[in-house]
């Protein structure tokens, strides 16, 4: 394990990175959100496309991606919340990738065993990072990737900020709305205007509290600690909302053809696929069975550039298993449905996608500006989930450029495929 010191560096391989960012949940402690920076040589963003967060998943040159939270446990379990990003693939004019966070419901200081890990796609240790000195920050930049003699370092950078995210983006640039000012009224008094924002000092704003600190980081050689298995219970019931479950971004890389058996800890259900590959003759996925082998293909794509999206059943009984070929490299990822868009009235997309469709019964009007085929499939959930699977049904099978209309019974799931642009629109 590659554990750095605060201000140290390292160099990390140009190719596709996770970074975790992992704390300890239980009664009290604040939520944390992740979000990365992408800045150009002068420090600054080249605009608000630059920072990636929960509500801006994906930079527009795909070359860094918010991947979500993993799903808490009990009290005292670990809980992360993840970013993935390929330095091969960094646009030239961004020179240093900033990660950082907001803490919502209290301070860092409040936020017990917190570190930042940066990982290979094999889930090999890069650099690790313990933050032990937070104290009254309500935002935190841990580290950073730059770029140096045509490579790039992670540097451990442990910088808090007592303004919030809000500071710490109008610091790098990003131009922060101020709240309306609020409507006078009778008998109102306005408020005292706030004092001023004076920045921390680089290095010394922030020593390490007195005393011995509650917080008790792992030993330098204690491996990451893993989602605890996921255990099917012997009736599996209905969830709420079966759109919303969340676990563990799964992101693995491959060329050609490869069997990936996902995280045992994905639980059954729903799983969004996204795969990327680049000047390949076709890209496919297919479910496997117990004993590896193919079952139905879930993706089937022949453009130069793939970038789709599909959805995936995990078992109740064993990890999610797929086949995966493309003639070029390919990134897979395996996230929660809550990254797949959502609408109840019109939506637009290109090629493969899967989307949620939220409205009541009605009629959905698709246009494909394609030539090759397209199809829609709606997957809903099952009447009773410990017996049964979930149901599909094929809405629109056809060929080129078309305009046509399907009946739809309610909410479900979209798993659209063409060749080129499309639309959805809802007539009641």
């Amino acid at each position: 394990m590659t554990q750095i010191p605060k201000g140290a560096n390292i160099a990390v391989p140009t190719q596709a990175l996770q970074v975790a960012v992992a704390w300890l949940c239980g009664a009290g402690v604040p939520d944390v959100d992740v979000s990365a920076l992408l800045l150009d040589a002068s420090g600054r963003v080249r605009g608000d496309a630059d920072l990636v967060f929960y509500n801006h998943g994906t930079h527009p040159s795909g070359a860094v991606r918010h991947l979500g939270k993993s799903a808490p446990g009990g009290p005292g379990s670990v809980v992360a919340d993840w970013l993935w990003l390929d330095l091969d693939r960094m646009e030239p004019g961004v020179e240093r990738v900033v990660v950082a966070a907001s803490a919502d419901g209290g301070p860092f200081g409040q936020v017990p065993g917190l570190d930042v890990r940066v990982t290979d796609p094999a889930e090999q240790t890069v650099a690790y990072f313990v933050i032990g000195d937070a104290a009254s920050e309500t935002a935190f930049v841990f580290g950073e990737f730059y770029r140096r003699t045509g490579g790039w370092k992670f540097r451990a950078v442990g910088q808090g900020y007592a303004s919030g995210l809000a500071g710490l983006a109008t610091d790098f640039g990003i131009e922060v709305e101020a709240p309306p000012a609020p409507i006078p009224g009778p008998g109102y008094v306005p408020p005292p205007a706030p004092a001023p924002y004076q920045p921390p000092a680089p290095a010394a704003s922030y020593p390490p509290p007195a005393g011995p600190s509650p917080y008790q980081p792992p030993a330098p050689a204690a491996a990451y600690p893993a989602p605890a298995p996921y255990h099917a219970p012997a009736a599996y019931p209905a969830p709420v909302d079966p759109y919303s479950v969340s676990f563990r971004p799964f992101v693995r890389q491959g060329r050609g053809k490869e069997t990936v058996q996902c995280d045992p800890g994905i639980p059954p259900g729903w799983a969004l696929l996204e795969i990327e590959a680049y000047h390949s003759i076709s890209t496919t996925i297919e479910s496997c069975d117990a004993y590896g082998r193919a079952e139905d293909f879930l993706l089937m794509a022949y453009e130069d550039d793939v970038h789709a999206r599909t959805v995936a059943l995990a078992p109740r009984d064993r990890p999610l298993t797929l086949r995966v070929e493309a003639d070029t490299p390919w990134t897979l990822r395996v996230l929660p449905l809550t990254h797949a868009r959502r609408f109840d009235g019109h939506i637009e997309g290109h090629a493969h996608d899967l989307v949620i469709y939220e409205g009541p019964a009605g009629v959905l009007d698709f246009f494909h500006g394609g030539e090759s085929n397209f199809t829609v499939h709606l997957h809903t959930p099952p009447a009773y989930p410990e017996y049964d699977e979930e149901d599909q049904e094929l809405l629109v099978n056809e060929i080129g450029e078309i305009r046509v209309s399907a009946p739809v019974p309610g909410p479900g799931l979209l798993r659209i495929s063409g060749d080129g642009p499309w639309k959805c629109a809802v007539r009641r």
